[in-house]
Parts: structure tokens; sequence; C-alpha cells
């Protein structure tokens, strides 16, 4: 494991030396004051590196020891990401509001994905089948859907099932099947994996063009201002213009599966009032609570520059992961 140490502070931008191999975009931790911040490399100069971190920065001293993980800013994908409110590195902020209270500590990171429930898996695949990534192992009810366990995004080329569980109650971490490709080499399939939020979700064939309207059932959008499902808008305005009620309006009626939204830069008072809002609000289509088919990520203006950008990169790849699911 490549190590090094700060060399200087400037706001969230931390400079440090290193004699290691580093790469661009890896999670690097700094510690300091017996805590662990997450970073980011964003630019290698020789043994020079610069990194931006999703904390304060406050307490980081020159000196303090560096430790590089060899990997990128990855999210857990799998079950029990519906009703779930995250922040911008997908830590769940209902959990940690349990553990420490209404303030958030640097250094604190929680598993996104409940480790102990238990979800009842049905197999769509068997023995002997021939799968690539992201195509369908099985799939375990989630709400009023059908969660399909996929085989990992990043298991590149064919692969033969050489074992499969039976229908039956299992939590995320239990190995759900071992695959096997044309060279012998075996790997372990969960429930859950994980996915860098910077590279696409590629597991297709081709893209389709937009051709169906998607009704967000306000009438201003609908008649001079049309959207296609798989299509992509933008509510350009000033300050108090209404773009964040007209987002959340549209995530409210709009004709979708699942909805995401990623309050990114919002003020505080207006995240708090969807999340006090949308566990209220009565979902149309299943007579229950519209949260319980929502994910949120909240980043507000108040926290580090560096998280706000990862929010918005965290919605997409866990949105990406749904479309995979044709949601």
């Amino acid at each position: 494991m490549t190590e090094g140490f700060v060399t200087a502070v400037n706001g969230n931008m931390v400079s440090v030396n290193t004699d290691g191999i580093v790469s661009m975009n890896e999670v690097a931790y700094i510690e300091t004051g017996g805590r662990s911040l997450k970073s980011e490399v964003i630019r290698i100069r020789g043994s020079s590196v610069q990194m931006q971190v999703y904390e304060i920065t406050r307490g980081i001293r020159v000196g303090d020891k560096v430790r590089f993980t060899d990997e990128l800013l990855s999210v857990e994908l799998g079950p029990g990401l519906l009703g779930q409110i995250y922040d911008g590195l997908q830590n769940p902020l209902p959990e940690i509001a349990e553990r420490i209270g209404y303030f958030l500590e640097p250094g604190l990171y929680v598993k996104a994905l409940p480790r102990d429930a238990k979800w009842h898996f049905t197999p769509l695949a068997k023995e002997g089948d021939h799968l690539q990534r992201g195509m369908a192992l099985g799939w375990v009810p989630e709400l009023h859907f059908k969660h399909i366990i996929m085989l990992p995004f990043d298991f590149y080329g064919e692969w033969s099932i050489a074992t499969i569980l039976p229908e039956g109650d299992y939590t995320i971490d239990d190995v759900v099947a071992e695959v096997v490709d044309g060279k012998g080499n075996k790997k372990q399939v969960r429930m859950w994996f994980s996915w860098p939020v910077k590279r696409a979700v590629d597991c297709y064939a081709e893209r389709l063009m937009p051709k169906d309207p998607l009704v967000t059932k306000t009438r201003i959008i609908d008649t001079f201002f049309p959207v296609a499902k798989g299509g992509t808008y933008c509510i350009p305005g000033p300050f108090g213009a209404g773009k964040t009620v007209l987002q959340q309006v549209t995530s409210r009626h709009a004709e979708v599966d699942i909805v995401l939204i990623a309050a990114c830069g919002e003020r505080a008072g207006e995240v708090v009032e969807t999340l006090k809002e949308f566990p209220q609000i009565i979902d149309p289509k299943t007579g229950r609570s519209l949260m319980e088919r929502t994910v949120i990520i909240c980043n507000t203006s108040s926290m580090p520059v560096a998280a706000r950008e990862a929010s918005v990169y965290t919605a997409v790849t866990i949105a990406e992961y749904y479309r995979q699911m044709g949601l």
C-alpha cells in the first residue's frame, strides 16, 4: 500500500509527497487527530500529489500520514437502496444520526446497505447457463419492485454458472452464485457489488433513442417543454426563481418508477423541507409513502465542495443501476 505525507493545505486542497505509485481519482485517507479523512487524487506531478478532501480540512497538519487505497470512489449497489437518505459519499444519514446525533463528525463512514436484512432470493438462471455482466441471476422483492440480482458490472467476458443458491431468504453478504470463465477463473457473486461513480455503467449493446414522452403532470412542461423518457432537461434560473420547487414537483408527480433526488448545493432549509414532506406524500401508484420508491442524496451548500460534487456522481450511478434493470 502506497503511503505519503502532507506538505501543504489550502482550503479543501491538500498537497502530498509520496514515492509510491498513485493513480488519478484514487481514493486516499489522511490520518489526522485519530481520524481518517477521505480524499481523492486530482493531480499528479512527479512525487507531488494534489488531493481534494471530502471533509472539512480543519486540523490537518504538515507531516500527517496519507494512505492511498488503490481504489476509485465507489458506491454499493444492491437491495436496500430504496427509501434511503445518503450524503454524497453514500453514508446513510439516519443511521449516522442514531450513532452520533445531528452533527456530522469528519472521518465517520458507514456501510451504505444493511448487512443484517434478509431478502427472499428467487433464481432466474441455472447451473451451466452462460451470462455476461449486467445479466440477471435472480431477483428479490423490494417493495413492489422486482430487484434484479445481476452479474457485477466488472465481470468482463462470458461466465458460466458453477453453483447457484435455491430459492430462500439470504443476506446481501451471502454468496448466491459462483461463476467460472473460459480460463477456469472462478468468482463469487453476492447480492451487492461496488462500482466506481466516475465510470459510466455501459452494460448495453446500443443506446435506444428517446421516443416516448415523460409525463410530468406539470402542464407548463408537458405543453411547451415536453420531456422524453431517457432524455435530459435542465431548469435554469436565478436565485429564488423556483428551480428547486419545480424539481420537487416533478419528482412527486412524474410517471417514473424510481425517484432519485440529488440535493447538490441546495439551501439546508429546502433539503429539510424535502425530507419532511416526502414520507408524508402518498404515492398514487401504490397508495403508500412516496419515500418508499425514492432515494435522496443530500449535500447542502454548507458541506465541502468535493462532497457536493461527489453527490452528483453518486446519484447518477444509482440511477444507471436501476436503469440496467429496465426501470
